[in-house]
């Protein structure tokens, strides 16, 4: 006993020398020469200052990072150049980079109400293979956005539209006699738009995608353009579109192979493609977190390109909260997996699996001692055994960056059944996360409000879904587009509000919640793919104010419980969904709705 007392003093000891010896190292941007409102390129001294944070650091060393309020410009010029193969976003290579931050521990960046403004086309900030780091109070934004917002000036059924773009707006007339817009290093033919209410800044009712043909554009007397093949009935003078391309080079803030990260008063004005992008990280707090417009006077009525938040891949817990997302052209949140798709089989216990959407590729998908299991993509249910991962390497690449297939190997042998000649996918167990969403807002936003796929806890409680659109909720698993993972099994979803969701149609949109799976074979599927168990899904005390009809669709799920839930008619627009049932159930067992 005195043996194990004496040992238990000197670690004692021992760690309090440690924590002694441990620095916080406060590195003030302004000591620097980084002055705020300088409309200077501060991206290169920026570097510096990274690069002696990185020589300096010490083992159990806390790092504050920190900046003086106001306004700080990014340029493409001296910018860090990087690799990075992205989810979800155009794999062009190589990217310009405003912040990199890699390989940290104990960090903090502390913007202290810092504006962060880029120029051309970059990632604001990126976080690679850190642990413990915080990202707090600042915002980005850029100075010429991407996106090219025009008011609809008249509306000819012969002649055409005529709009005049906003003020910020960089544009031309090329030699084809086509709009286009243009910034630093970059140029757009924008052929589709989002319509918003020019007052409300909401989407406009039944518009959805709108095609914009610009071929033909000319100048007007008054200065602005006319554009004689674009002929929309539903665009009113007055509306504003947000002209747009399919393009999604680069997120807000790019997270990656982390552990432990907190974004906490960030907010993202606009960014080229997701808010935030995190992708094999475990463990990532939002906490007032908000992709939004800069007040109420902001001219602008849009914000990113695509999601506002975005997880890939991830493990550990996914908390959101507090947050506001609005003029998003999809997304609030999506979580979710990807699947591989086996498309050789080489021996009993190897498998090649290969990424299969264009934007999700040539990143690490799995590591060894991770548990997976196999699904028929016709049916969407698991086929075999669950396994382990044992070994796996890029088959197509030397390396995991840029790879599209990875030939693994697994502990167990592979079901005889699974190979190449059927469609089969590959679903990383270990790396699906639990997820909190709670007490955010989400309004006048294209598509969906958010997406969760994931096999572990969801809760998503006393929210504010305002308008956005298309579905609030959707829960989904496909293994066919999308091939993004999975089936949800443990869902609470309670004390939200929802307010005249359906607005538009987009993909999934079939009711207020949709729980959709894309299932190309329903009628033989044998199991159920969401759910699994007396209330796998549960739906009780939300609120839903509505002008039409569909409140609920599911397919394929054993287990749902919608209960307690109140439900307001109203008559702000017009009734129009295809889908004229309050309920709309295919393929559902062990289910109970019980209206208030």
């Amino acid at each position: 006993m005195r043996k194990l007392q004496s040992f238990l003093c000197c670690f004692i000891l021992l760690s309090v020398g440690l924590c002694t010896n441990a620095e916080e190292r406060v590195y003030a941007v302004s000591e620097f020469g980084l002055q705020a409102n300088s409309k200077k390129n501060v991206g290169p001294a920026l570097r510096k200052v990274i690069a002696k944070i990185r020589r300096e650091y010490e083992a159990g060393d806390k790092i504050v990072l920190r900046f003086s309020a106001g306004r700080y410009d990014f340029y493409e010029a001296g910018a860090d150049e990087c690799e990075y193969y992205i989810s979800n976003h155009d794999q062009s290579n190589p990217k310009k980079v405003g912040m990199a931050l890699e390989d940290l521990s104990n960090f903090t960046l502390d913007g202290q109400g810092a504006e962060f403004v880029f120029h051309g086309r970059m990632i604001p900030l990126s976080l690679l293979r850190s642990s413990n780091c915080t990202l707090k109070d600042f915002s980005i934004d850029f100075e010429n956005p991407h996106i090219a917002q025009v008011e609809i000036i008249e509306n000819s059924p012969d002649n055409g539209i005529t709009f005049k773009p906003a003020s910020w707006v960089k544009y031309r007339i090329n030699k084809d006699s086509v709009f286009e817009n243009y910034g630093d290093g970059w140029q757009m033919q924008p052929g589709s738009g989002i319509a918003f209410e020019k007052k409300t800044k909401r989407l406009v009712y039944n518009t959805s995608d709108l095609n914009c043909p610009t071929k033909g554009v000319r100048e007007t007397s008054s200065g602005s353009l006319n554009a004689p093949q674009w002929k929309d009935k539903r665009l009113i003078p007055g509306t504003v579109v947000a002209m747009r391309t399919g393009e999604r080079p680069t997120p807000g803030i790019f997270l990656s192979h982390n552990k432990n990260v907190t974004l906490q008063k960030v907010k993202i004005h606009y960014a080229e493609g997701m808010g935030v992008l995190a992708q094999l990280c475990e463990n990532i707090t939002l906490d007032g977190f908000d992709v939004c417009l800069k007040g109420e006077q902001d001219p602008r009525y849009f914000t990113t390109q695509a999601d506002a938040t975005h997880f890939s891949g991830c493990k550990g817990v996914i908390v959101s909260k507090n947050g506001l997302y609005e003029g998003m052209m999809d997304d609030a949140i999506n979580v979710h997996g990807t699947y591989l798709k086996v498309v050789k089989r080489q021996d009993d216990y190897t498998l090649v699996g290969r990424y299969m959407h264009n934007q999700a590729w040539g990143f690490d998908w799995g590591f060894p001692g991770d548990s997976v299991q196999f699904i028929r993509s016709e049916t969407m249910e698991i086929t075999g055994e669950a396994n382990h991962i044992v070994s796996i390497r890029p088959y197509d690449k030397e390396r995991v960056q840029g790879a599209c297939e990875f030939s693994i190997t697994f502990q167990k042998p592979v079901d005889p059944v699974i190979d190449e000649k059927e469609g089969f996918g590959i679903e990383n167990l270990t790396w699906t996360p639990e997820v909190v969403f709670t007490n955010n807002v989400i309004r006048n936003n294209r598509a969906r409000g958010s997406l969760f796929s994931t096999p572990r806890s969801t809760i998503v409680e006393n929210n504010l879904f305002d308008h956005t659109s298309g579905t609030a909720i959707l829960f989904c698993g496909d293994c066919n587009g999308w091939f993004e993972t999975g089936a949800c099994h443990n869902v609470l979803i309670r004390g939200n509000r929802f307010v005249n969701a359906l607005t538009n149609m987009f993909q999934f949109t079939n009711a207020v919640i949709s729980i959709y799976p894309v299932i190309p074979n329903l009628k033989d599927q044998q199991r159920y793919f969401h759910g699994g168990k007396e209330g796998g899904i549960i739906i009780e005390n939300n609120e839903f104010e509505t002008f039409d009809a569909p409140i609920l669709y599911a397919k394929s799920v054993d287990g749902l419980i919608f209960r307690n839930n109140i439900i307001k008619k109203n008559f702000d627009y017009k009734p129009f969904h295809w889908n004229q049932s309050r309920f709309l159930l295919e393929r559902v067992t062990n289910v109970k709705i019980l209206e208030d």
